[in-house]
């Protein structure tokens, strides 16, 4: 089965889907991960008020680079726990992907899914309180567009610290995998993003997202779980 994952930003992935990650690698299915935004540009002094990247001081501009940069080898080191051999990085702003139009983002996912051909896509989920979440779910399914590209299956998953922060709160799962094998390497992926990863009770904290895990366990008759929402399957 060939995988692609679309994420907003490095960590989404594994906060939301580690577990399976793991398990589809395991499978010797082909995963496939796209990063859309930076994941780093979006977090600027109250006191900045310029808009435009270009705008900011060459100072910060190499500041905010090489944590991106630092970003990227976090990335690359979880995926590679995961066993995920294809890893691809875009450049959007971060927390700003509402401010580009939304033909740019689906151009690129439509030349990814051509080269990826996937059988199934998993992407951010719509209701997440993250506005670049809501950006990529939107253009994945715009580029998924059944006349353009039948891709089989798309699910979306949950990120900690964003998704259960929506309110009214919109997740509402109906596809469940069985975790209970990889939910080690799923937090172990996770602390390898070291400037991501924080402290109980934060969401994205160790001890949460065994919690979570378990919790959707109990849900569905497992001892640890992942949770997806179905968006669309199609059958022949």
């Amino acid at each position: 089965m060939n995988i692609l994952i679309i994420a907003a930003h490095p960590d989404d992935e594994v906060l939301g889907m580690g577990g399976t990650i793991a398990k589809h690698t395991s499978q010797h299915d082909t995963v496939s991960i796209i990063y859309m935004a930076t994941g780093i540009t979006g977090r600027r002094e109250l006191s900045e008020s310029e808009y435009e990247i270009k705008n900011i001081p060459k100072k910060i501009q190499e500041d905010w680079q090489q944590e991106i940069g630092k970003l990227r080898q976090d990335a690359n080191k979880s995926a590679r726990l995961l066993k995920v051999k294809n890893v691809k990085f875009f450049d959007f702003p971060d927390n700003e992907m509402d401010g580009i139009h939304l033909l740019k983002v689906v151009k690129v996912i439509e030349k990814e899914i051509k080269t990826a051909k996937p059988d199934r896509i998993y992407t951010n989920h719509y209701g997440d309180l993250n506005v670049d979440h809501k950006v990529v779910y939107n253009a994945t399914l715009v580029a998924c567009r059944p006349t353009n590209f039948p891709v089989k299956e798309i699910l979306s998953f949950e990120v900690l610290s964003s998704t259960e922060w929506g309110y009214p709160y919109n997740f509402n799962p109906n596809h469940f995998i069985n975790i209970e094998k990889y939910l080690g390497k799923k937090i172990k992926a996770m602390e390898l993003f070291v400037n991501e990863i924080r402290k109980f009770p934060h969401p994205r904290s160790s001890e949460n997202i065994k919690h979570v895990a378990r919790r959707w366990g109990s849900v569905s008759g497992f001892n640890a779980a992942e949770a997806f929402e179905l968006i669309r399957r199609l059958d022949k």
